[in-house]
């Protein structure tokens, strides 16, 4: 499920998906979109729904000696608002501490 955050009248997108071949969690920023107009008669439905992402965390699932790492959309030029970027980066830290708590746990487990 997508988190949203409202800033300077834009509302942006944190979207969490993990990739199978990168073996990672991919956390990715994005402004959000207005949901389809066909959406509006159902009362659960979203309002909006992430947009293209224009930063993607890949934060590396099993392996703790991989790092975390960082790619930014080359799709034109555009400002990041800096609570927005923190926003951003506390999200990724979270996972990261998530990924690396699982796998001391999993160590702990398989003595």
């Amino acid at each position: 499920m997508p988190e949203y955050l409202d800033h300077g009248g834009t509302r942006y997108a944190v979207q969490f998906m993990y990739a199978v071949p990168d073996d990672a969690w991919h956390v990715e920023l994005s402004e959000a979109v207005p949901a389809p107009a066909s959406w509006a008669d159902i009362p659960t439905a979203m309002t909006h729904l992430p947009g293209p992402a224009f930063l993607l965390a890949v934060v590396p699932d099993e392996d703790p000696a991989r790092e975390p790492t960082i790619s930014i959309s080359t799709v034109g030029e555009r400002d990041i608002p800096y609570e927005v970027m923190c926003w951003y980066m506390k999200k990724i830290t979270a996972e990261v501490d998530r990924r690396r708590t699982a796998v001391v746990e999993t160590k702990k487990g398989d003595r």
